[in-house]
């Protein structure tokens, strides 16, 4: 256990932190996993600006990489692409 008060602030703004960060990283995964689910192709051309923006969002506060981000964009505008 931690010995000094700010080692216990810490202790509990990393566990705050990490709450919030998982949060918003299991809503990216979700909002993914819907987007890549959809097999219309205005549908899914219409999620795609909502989706990109969560994407862009999370990058900047640094929640996930923005090379992830970037990559994860790529992927599913081809996908949608790909949609008949």
């Amino acid at each position: 256990m931690a010995n000094h008060k700010s080692s216990l602030k810490r202790i509990r703004q990393e566990e705050k932190r990490r709450l919030h960060n998982r949060y918003y990283a299991k809503t990216m995964r979700n909002a993914v996993r819907k987007l890549r689910a959809t097999t219309e192709k205005t549908a899914a051309a219409a999620m795609l600006p909502g989706v990109t923006k969560l994407l862009d969002k999370l990058a900047k506060k640094h929640i996930i990489h923005r090379n992830k981000a970037n990559n994860l964009k790529s992927k599913l505008a081809l996908h949608i692409n790909k949609l008949a």
